[in-house]
């Protein structure tokens, strides 16, 4: 029987669009305040520090999505690498991270649309945006494609306002320039401390490997999105940083309330341009929510391509997950399966969200790099010293950074991930029967005939 396959029509820009509306652009602000100031005012450099870790495992995806472009990222990689108990279980937290981001964003959206319309409760528009999210994954990827470039349009308008009046409206001397750059050995241990927390910022490139079977030359456009996502995103957040550390240096006066530091930092620049505080607030928080809607469906999005791989593989239930729309070619429902789960932001508080992302991410970055040391260097004939640094020792840097990663993650977080990999221990002895049964998987031309 020839396998189902759903339609590529992703380009290269469209899944740097997708990358981009994952991570929210404006997701910078989110944290601003509170990494300001474990940096010391260095802000800028710590999104430096954190480039640099990330792209050593954002080449480590290159790598696995050029050698295996299917749908599932981490999952399907550590399938075809470690095999299919091991990669069921990295699955398996990956679900955790992709499961609960649409949650964590329906509740920023009904939080700061109640604060602005406090006569309308919470919940309609949570479920208004839930709603709206899955209508549009259940209709395309291709409708999908179009909104996210709109909801990113919006953005970098008020990205590239807010840099143009910060750069435009201050006093740009020489120490006004070097301040934000300018470190000594003490603030070492700060930094790193707030390139830990900025890593989180980051986790979406992953998202685009989902889309390898909805992407056209996918072996050569997903590696090429995944590091092109990455690298504009540290672009774009060094450049807000830099221009909000020039627009409002005393950093200081965020110690006592650093969750609102983002919206003091946007008045100030509004006050000094002319342009008015309120409107530069009024201005932010409409991007800004216009971006979480579009990281909720990106996020919906990928979610419903794990669970399509693993229904695929018979490690989920194929009824379910392994079906495409006949008009919309969409795991219609998967997504459905997904929208029904986020129902529980109606209940869940938003702390208890943010604690259960991190887990899977950090152990599918963790994986990934594995894969590539096992899938390149593994029973190689020959090892040259290039060979070496690009499939053994950069890969290498990459486990050992996102194992440092862990050491960023609280109590609940790592409580609830090791919950949740418990759970996944006990199904898999389920499926397996006590491990006396192989796990069921894809055969090897099945595999090349999703490729091809």
């Amino acid at each position: 029987m020839s396998a189902i396959k759903m339609k590529r029509v992703l380009t290269t820009p469209a899944l740097i669009a997708f990358g981009l509306a994952y991570m929210v652009p404006l997701g910078i602000f989110t944290t601003y305040g509170q990494v300001t100031i474990t940096s010391d005012g260095h802000l800028p450099i710590a999104y430096i520090i954190t480039l640099a870790m990330i792209l050593f495992t954002a080449l480590s995806y290159c790598r696995m999505a050029n050698k295996f472009p299917i749908a599932g990222s981490a999952y399907s990689y550590v399938v075809h690498t470690f095999g299919n108990r091991i990669g069921f279980l990295i699955g398996w937290t990956q679900i955790l991270d992709y499961l609960f981001l649409p949650i964590l964003n329906y509740l920023v959206i009904g939080i700061y649309l109640h604060q602005r319309f406090p006569e309308i409760p919470a919940y309609v528009f949570v479920l208004g945006s839930l709603v709206t999210v899955s209508t549009l994954n259940y209709l395309g990827i291709k409708l999908i494609n179009s909104v996210n470039f709109l909801l990113i349009f919006v953005q970098f308008i008020f990205i590239t306002l807010f840099v143009v009046l910060a750069f435009t409206n201050v006093d740009l001397n020489t120490e006004a320039l070097l301040r934000p750059l300018v470190f000594t050995t003490n603030d070492i241990s700060g930094l790193f401390s707030g390139a830990a927390v900025l890593c989180l910022a980051f986790l979406g490139f992953d998202a685009i490997a989902t889309l390898a079977e909805e992407s056209t030359n996918a072996k050569n456009s997903l590696p090429k999105a995944i590091l092109w996502t990455v690298i504009i995103a540290g672009g774009i957040f060094l450049v807000i940083s830099y221009a909000a550390h020039l627009a409002y240096p005393v950093w200081q006066n965020f110690a006592n309330e650093p969750d609102t530091a983002s919206l003091v930092v946007i008045g100030k620049v509004g006050e000094i341009s002319k342009i008015g505080s309120t409107f530069m607030v009024n201005f932010f928080l409409a991007a800004y929510l216009t971006g979480v809607l579009a990281s909720a469906m990106t996020a919906q999005t990928s979610v419903s391509r794990i669970f399509f791989a693993m229904g695929r593989e018979g490690v989920l239930p194929k009824k379910i997950f392994y079906r495409l729309h006949k008009r919309f070619h969409t795991p219609h429902l998967a997504i459905l399966f997904v929208a029904t789960f986020s129902l529980f932001s109606l209940i869940i508080t938003l702390d208890l969200v943010v604690s259960m992302i991190s887990f899977g991410a950090l152990m599918s970055f963790t994986f990934v790099n594995l894969c590539v040391i096992k899938s390149y260097l593994y029973k190689r004939k020959s090892l040259t010293a290039i060979t070496i640094l690009k499939f053994g020792i950069l890969p290498a840097i990459g486990v050992l950074l996102s194992l440092w990663l862990w050491t960023s993650l609280d109590h609940m977080a790592i409580t609830i991930g090791l919950i949740w990999f418990g759970v996944g221990i006990i199904y898999l002895l389920i499926l397996t029967r006590m491990l006396t049964k192989p796990i069921p998987s894809l055969s090897d031309d099945e595999v090349k005939a999703l490729i091809t």
